[in-house]
């Protein structure tokens, strides 16, 4: 029976980050992933911000980079325009999951593909104390036993699944092409407008060559390629091209890409006796614009270090993961309220949601508290019934969900 201080379940931004963190700290860290190749498919956007990088120190090789970018610009549906300048990256993000998981690799870790978890059972002494985990599944290294689990298995959480642990999550879905001939200025473009994606929002991530990730987000999943396509037509894109992305196998006709996210918020349990879930598998993507990778990142660190210290201790009960908990709750600011707001913001009109953009400044990255108070007298003059609309908590859910709180 293959045996390691930590069993890794997924080999996504979270995994890759904890295998790592897990070999530096000195732990035996095997990882295992369902498909049969790291990084593919991509499910995500592919951004990450300069924020995220420097917070967790990432040396991002050039190949993984597919643009540097400048911010993020918010469109509205009567064309009106905001900036967000924000430095960060547009990646190829399965070159990016390859090359964290090749570094963790470099310091001990081991990668075992198509390798799928599908039985959990906890083993404890007879003072009833947890001990160690037995884990099965598919895959010819199975069955193994393991210290601790990090659960790493994105949106379909594994382990929340077969312990049965009675939390569920909200989720959205969303799709994309890559185009190309699309000219950029250096921004990703997130367009807010109902007509094309109902609680949701269009985006266009360029990358270097004319490439760009166009894609949406919408809780009408069975309607969303077709939202997709009309965006597609209606708007400058016409007549673009459309390819599969490198990491598709050649020959096949281009389609969309892409999946669900979570977006109700942190699962309410993320730990338990030898557990901690992480990224997408424990809710944790910002809640406005379901960014996950920096979330997912960082908790595979924390998470790491948590368990490394639990290990050193000789305690592993759901007691020692505690402070894994009370990092993630001291970290992110209050999930209701941006929840609040992003309610309140898809129950505006498109007119209602120009009106609410023409009261904003160009830049809305350096807004004072002074910016603030007129940006509130300017709505009150202009457009008092918005405030009936809850527009004060959609304002407070832009500012909550930039990069200083959720990275992107």
């Amino acid at each position: 029976m293959a045996t390691c201080d930590v069993l890794i379940i997924g080999a996504g931004p979270g995994g890759g980050s904890a295998a790592l963190h897990a070999s530096r700290a000195g732990l035996k860290a095997i990882i295992v992933e369902a498909d049969p190749e790291v990084g593919v498919p991509v499910h995500c956007g592919e951004c990450l911000s300069q924020m995220a990088v420097d917070n967790l120190d990432l040396d991002l090789p050039e190949d993984v980079i597919a643009l540097d970018c400048k911010g993020i610009r918010v469109i509205f549906p009567d064309g009106t325009e905001k900036l967000l300048t924000e430095k960060g990256y547009v990646l190829e993000k399965h070159k990016f999951e390859q090359w964290l998981m090749s570094e963790a690799e470099s310091k001990g870790a081991e990668l075992h593909r198509s390798h799928r978890v599908t039985s959990m059972e906890r083993i404890y002494n007879s003072e009833n104390e947890f001990t160690n985990w037995k884990i099965d599944g598919r895959g010819e290294q199975f069955p193994i036993e393991c210290k601790a689990v990090i659960d790493a298995s994105g949106v379909s959480g594994a382990a929340s699944k077969i312990l049965d642990m009675g939390t569920e999550v909200e989720v959205i879905a969303g799709f994309q092409y890559e185009m190309t001939e699309v000219d950029n200025d250096g921004y990703l473009d997130f367009y807010l407008w109902p007509e094309y994606s109902p609680h949701g929002y269009v985006w266009m991530i360029p990358k270097e060559g004319g490439r760009a990730n166009v894609g949406l987000v919408t809780t009408d999943k069975k309607g969303a390629i077709k939202y997709l396509d009309k965006f597609v037509e209606d708007t400058y894109l016409k007549g673009k091209g459309i390819q599969n992305p490198e990491w598709r196998k050649p020959g096949v006709k281009p389609r969309p890409f892409g999946g669900t996210i979570p977006i109700s918020g942190p699962r309410e349990i993320t730990t338990g006796d030898g557990l901690i879930l992480v990224g997408d598998a424990a809710g944790f993507t910002s809640p406005l614009f379901e960014g996950g990778s920096h979330l997912a990142l960082w908790s595979g660190r924390e998470a790491a270090q948590t368990i490394a210290k639990a290990i050193s201790s000789g305690d592993l009960s759901d007691k020692a993961m505690q402070p894994y908990v009370k990092a993630w709750k001291n970290r992110f600011p209050p999930y209701h309220k941006i929840l609040k707001g992003k309610t309140a913001l898809y129950e505006l009109t498109d007119k209602e949601l120009s009106n609410m953009a023409r009261c904003l400044p160009k830049e809305l990255g350096s807004m004072s508290p002074l910016d603030k108070a007129w940006i509130g007298m300017k709505l009150l003059v202009k457009h008092p019934l918005l405030y009936t609309k809850g527009v004060i908590s959609v304002l407070l859910s832009f500012g909550y969900s930039r990069a200083k709180h959720f990275g992107w």
